[in-house]
């Protein structure tokens, strides 16, 4: 295997590089030398303004301990003490995929060099994603105000005093400013959110190979995907989605009338539906570019200016924001697709036996896989719910406010689970379907989708257990989002 070589430089991470170094299959991470040097620049400044002057959590305490100095016998163990005081993450451990995610952003963040942390955490972070050396990092402990627990424990473990899951490293010195330096950060929440925004956009990829294989069985309307209708409300991402079915189509020409004056939503309304969740995953992932690429830290070191800046990057309303969005686009979307499996179960839109049934009358055929798209778009719907709803008032009142993107990303992961399971149930149909009617696909783009999907489930039409087809088209949906 060829490994790929990412260069961390503070500037041009993205969702892709990200997914592909957590999957932990052949990446290799190295610190770019200008990155270093903006690191090493930044701690002098840091070390040498707080000789003279105030700077939160290097010189005092944290939230609402502001205000308290740090007296100089004890300096030495400050930073060390804030994150013994703030590794208490619960819950589950995060997997290695997630970690190796947050290590990545993290050192992209601090190769920002505004963080003022020594360039010794920056290099130790490069070999821990070289080595695959994993610290445990658990699941529950951030609010969107800074994952201050997974990167309090992560600290912990460079410093020699937390575990690994994974390898391990030599311990490094933790600084009297390395700490809030280091914790001041969203990078696992980011981690979880770049993960999750990858994977919505390969299933929205998908998801119009599933629905062409639909439209076939169902005998669609072209008219719907007209040109001329979409460039009439030319939103992008509805244009790319009737642009996407008619190539799979292989619609060339003005649409002919189709067998229906028209087409139930699940058909008619796809690149209306499609589009908003399309376009949300942009959005998505131009929030996350900038949050990848920026210096959160609190205070931020401006080596420019010669000055340190206390302020709030640390709050993340836009990635909140954009992950509730684009997750409530995704529930309207897996409502559309288990709108076409139940019209592929129904006689009416195709002229097959009730629940593409094969043999003795009261057949059951692919009836259960209704239950299970519903089940999956019931769990998907609570995932939508919107976080940015909520709020916090913590540490004696000083802060305020949250913005819950914690939260948000973990259920954008949760609603990316529950919608491959109900885009699945869609295609196993849809195949199903296509199968009984020996349709005719030799002349349009969408035959290597069915060509791949046939070749992967039961031709058995006989009632059966479907979880091992379910299983494969779940499998399946990643090689899809390529057609």
């Amino acid at each position: 295997m060829t490994e790929q070589a990412v260069v961390v430089d503070g500037d041009s991470l993205d969702c892709a590089t990200v997914a592909a170094v957590a999957a932990g299959t052949g990446s290799t991470v190295r610190l770019d030398p200008d990155a270093a040097e903006r690191a090493e620049h930044s701690w002098r400044l840091a070390e040498e303004l707080a000789t003279h002057r105030v700077v939160y959590g290097r010189t005092t305490g944290v939230g609402a301990n502001r205000e308290a100095m740090v007296q100089s016998d004890s300096a030495a163990e400050h930073g060390k003490r804030l994150l013994r005081s703030h590794a208490g993450g619960s819950g589950h451990r995060l997997p290695d995929e997630q970690v190796r995610a947050m290590l990545l952003i993290r050192l992209n963040q601090l190769a920002a060099g505004h963080s003022g942390a020594h360039p010794r955490l920056l290099r130790s972070m490069a070999d821990a994603l070289r080595q695959d050396a994993l610290p445990v990092v658990h699941e529950i402990g951030a609010i969107g105000t800074s994952d201050l627990t997974a990167l309090a424990e992560t600290g912990l473990a460079l410093a020699g005093e937390g575990p690994w899951s994974r390898g391990t490293l030599p311990a490094i010195e933790i600084g009297s400013g390395d700490a809030l330096a280091f914790m001041s950060s969203n990078a696992a929440t980011l981690a979880q959110a770049a993960l999750a925004c990858v994977e919505l956009d390969t299933l929205l990829r998908a998801s119009h190979a599933v629905a062409a294989l639909s439209y076939i069985a169902l005998d669609g309307s072209p008219e719907a995907y007209a040109t001329s209708v979409h460039q009439a409300r030319a939103h992008p991402g509805q244009v790319y989605c009737a642009e996407e079915l008619r190539r799979l189509l292989g619609m060339r020409e003005t649409p002919r009338p189709g067998r229906r004056v028209q087409d139930p939503f699940g058909l008619r309304a796809f690149p209306q539906v499609q589009g908003p969740a399309l376009d949300a995953v942009r959005y998505l992932s131009e929030v996350l570019h900038i949050e990848m690429n920026t210096g959160p830290e609190n205070p931020m070191v401006s080596v420019a200016d010669g000055e340190i800046y206390h302020h709030a990057h640390f709050h993340t309303a836009y990635l909140s924001s954009a992950l509730d969005h684009t997750r409530g686009t995704l529930h309207q979307v897996a409502e559309l697709s288990a709108a076409r499996l139940g019209d592929l179960v129904e006689p009416a839109f195709t002229d097959l036996p009730a629940f593409l049934a094969s043999g003795p009358s009261g057949s059951s055929g692919v009836m259960i896989l209704e239950y299970v798209a519903h089940d999956a778009l019931t769990q998907l719907r609570h995932a939508a719910l919107p976080v940015t709803l909520g709020t916090a008032v913590v540490s004696r009142g000083l802060e305020d406010h949250a913005s819950f993107s914690t939260q948000a990303a973990r259920q954008a992961r949760e609603a990316a689970t529950a919608y491959r399971v109900v885009l699945s149930c869609e295609l196993v149909a849809a195949v199903r379907a296509l199968r009984m009617r020996a349709a005719d696909l030799v002349d349009l783009p969408v035959r290597e989708a069915y060509d791949a999907a046939a070749s992967i489930l039961d031709p058995s039409m006989a009632d059966r257990p479907l979880t091992a087809d379910l299983a494969r088209a779940q499998d399946l949906l990643d090689s899809l989002a390529g057609w």
